[in-house]
């Protein structure tokens, strides 16, 4: 799940389709088009938050309205991608800054890319909890054990959480699981 943003979406205890978003929303569109009753919940696998998009008018359309939006002219460079955006330093920080040989936004970018790249296990397990406990609140929390499973997440305890969740609907359990996987390498 690392890199590349996935999706799920859930129909009732059913996984429909997950996977990047171009792949989703294709089944979202058939689903939406057919006129089926049923709710679809989707969420983002990397955050566990609930997702909603608008399926009205051609498959085309759809995927042009998640596309990115171009930023809008200002500050920066636009055609980059690049938005000017404010932060606060320290005066010893921006004189730091000032002194790297391509300049302080150069520098800034630097770190931030090292830093992401180099994000601790801990806090890859921070984010997995996170995000399998936002999804388990939405889908689960309704189904018995809810509370003690959430509790063991919380403490990484995978034997706990995976006997707690073996009675739950399959696809809702695996894949809390999947989301899961990353909180038990620190656990």
């Amino acid at each position: 799940m690392e890199g590349i943003r996935t999706f799920s979406a859930f129909v009732n205890d059913s996984l429909i389709a997950s996977g990047p978003l171009e792949a989703v929303l294709p089944a979202l569109k058939t689903r939406f088009d057919s006129g089926a009753p049923d709710l679809v919940l989707v969420f983002e696998d990397q955050t566990g938050r609930q997702m909603d998009f608008d399926l009205r008018g051609s498959l085309a359309e759809v995927l042009a309205r998640v596309a990115p939006t171009p930023s809008r002219p200002g500050p920066g460079r636009p055609k980059l991608g690049v938005v000017s955006r404010e932060i606060s330093l320290l005066p010893r920080h921006w004189e730091w800054l000032e002194a790297q040989p391509n300049g302080a936004s150069a520098a800034l970018r630097g770190l931030i890319e090292q830093a992401s790249r180099q994000e601790s296990p801990q806090q890859r397990s921070r984010r997995a909890m996170e995000a399998t406990g936002r999804f388990l609140t939405a889908m689960a929390g309704n189904l018995p054990n809810y509370e003690e499973a959430s509790r063991a997440l919380y403490r990484a305890a995978r034997p706990r959480f995976e006997e707690l969740s073996a009675i739950w609907p399959a696809d809702i359990r695996d894949h809390a699981r999947r989301l899961a996987a990353s909180v038990w390498e620190q656990g």
